[in-house]
């Protein structure tokens, strides 16, 4: 226990069902490791200690009366800060909501809560989800828990922070065109885009209706897989919502990989955009190992990353514009400069555009299934290069479009962030595992084999080193 900020999610509910772990020491420990090191990171927004506490109180009494407790009894877990908490801000890093107050949990709120975990706060975002790292916003932007230095990616950025730095093991985030496996990128984590529908996103602040989706970062895959289990479900309230049963996620993990068919899109980082040397030399280094558990990889090749990209930047600026048309009239001052210079170019877009774009989507996710008739996962590039220095605003204009993860939101499918290593530098690096359309658990059984074979998300940011202030 003299590093329970490291615990495992799972690990820790089963330490606390067996009367190992008490839920307020745990809390009080993560607590303050979060007074310690976040003023050098900015992961959270809002926290309030004395409500965790008692709620972590509460589940402490449950355990001693001998209730049932849910698979994260005592756990904490925090909030993107665009993800509704009822009686919690939930501001979207923007000075337009900054007084906003959740009337209500969102449906994923609810779901965590009812499964025993401990809300711990809100988290930093990019500005509704688009504009960040921004240094014009009413709080400042989350760093890098491997290099202060750094960008933790985004837009869900202080949840890539937060589970990095050990101040909670489960955070949830959203991913329109990336945003959940850019933080697990650049922070070495685990984070999941899960298939269109599979997972309410209603009472979270939307940026595009038919793009957004909401999923978990974790340091490990058995957390994400967990996390996933609860979280997932229809909800008849979400018109996007998918009516497909739940299975157990984690169930899958406990098979080995032999025989199963990869195929390995190099293209997307050899010749669409060249990858940072090291990253590219990471996805072939996990390649082989994948090869040595005994599955069969192959290359494959889809519609150049372009086209995708495109498809992709339609839809999303088509729709945050019908979202924020009034704001974007009679607020526009209260914008910070990113999101702004993001978001405006897509008031030029016409209702033929967007119709084009929808029909374009169609065409290329029924084609891009169609390697699911023959393979079992697809492996490519998530970040083209590491980690940038957050304060350089022409690094960060030029890295932010250089990768590869739009083209599963414009097919929906679901796609894990998996950790491959370090840089020279010491920056983490990463891969995607992508699978057939509801087949997340698939994506689990891989992540799972090759992180036993590697060991990548045993290995955590030394914060005395880099969050001190």
């Amino acid at each position: 226990m003299s590093e329970m900020h490291w615990l495992e999610a799972g690990e820790a509910a089963g330490l606390i069902a067996a009367k190992k772990l008490s839920p307020v020491e745990y809390a009080k420990t993560l607590l303050a490791r979060i007074e310690k090191y976040d003023a050098g990171l900015n992961s959270f927004l809002t926290l309030r200690p004395e409500q965790t506490l008692a709620d972590a109180q509460a589940a402490e009494d449950a355990v001693m009366r001998g209730d049932a407790l849910g698979p994260l009894h005592g756990v904490p877990f925090a909030l993107k800060d665009i993800i509704d908490a009822k009686g919690w801000p939930t501001t979207a890093h923007s000075r337009l909501l900054a007084d906003n107050i959740a009337s209500e949990d969102a449906p994923v709120t609810a779901k965590l809560r009812a499964a025993g975990g401990v809300l711990f706060g809100k988290l930093s975002t990019h500005e509704f989800a688009l504009g960040g790292p921004s240094f014009d916003l009413p709080w400042p932007p989350a760093r890098n828990a491997w290099g202060r230095d750094y960008s933790p990616g985004g837009s869900s950025s202080g949840a890539g922070a937060a589970v990095a730095s050990g101040f909670v093991p489960i955070a949830l985030g959203s991913d329109t065109g990336g945003s959940v496996r850019n933080p697990a990128s650049m922070n070495g984590l685990l984070g999941m885009k899960p298939t269109y529908g599979r997972v309410s996103r209603r009472g979270v602040v939307p940026l595009s209706f038919s793009l957004d989706h909401v999923g978990p970062l974790t340091r490990t895959t058995a957390d994400n897989a967990l996390a996933l289990s609860v979280i997932a479900g229809h909800d008849p309230r979400d018109p996007g919502s998918a009516d497909d049963a739940v299975p157990n996620f984690g169930a899958a993990m406990e098979s080995d990989i032999k025989g199963l068919k990869i195929g390995v899109i190099r293209h997307f980082y050899t010749k669409d955009m060249v990858a940072d040397p090291e990253m590219a030399a990471a996805i072939e280094a996990a390649i082989k190992v994948l090869e040595n558990l005994g599955a069969e990889v192959r290359e494959i090749e889809t519609r150049p990353l372009a086209q995708y990209t495109a498809c992709n930047r339609v839809i999303l600026l088509s729709e945050a514009c019908a979202i924020h048309e009034k704001w974007l009239t009679e607020r526009t001052e209260d914008y910070g400069a990113l999101l702004l210079g993001r978001l405006l170019p897509g008031m030029g877009y016409s209702g033929v555009d967007y119709v084009q774009a929808t029909r374009t989507r169609a065409r290329y996710t029924a084609e891009f299934n169609e390697n699911f008739n023959q393979l079992d996962a697809v492996l490519t590039v998530n970040n083209m290069e590491p980690a940038f220095l957050i304060e350089d605003f022409e690094a960060g204009e030029k890295h932010y479009p250089r990768q590869a993860r739009t083209p599963f939101n414009v097919t929906g499918n679901p796609a894990l962030a998996v950790p491959t290593g370090f840089s020279a530098s010491g920056l983490p690096l990463s891969m995607q595992i992508v699978t057939g359309q509801f087949d997340e658990a698939m994506g689990y059984r891989i992540a799972a084999a090759y992180e036993a074979a590697t060991g990548w998300t045993a290995k955590h940011p030394d914060l005395d080193k880099t969050a001190a202030m």
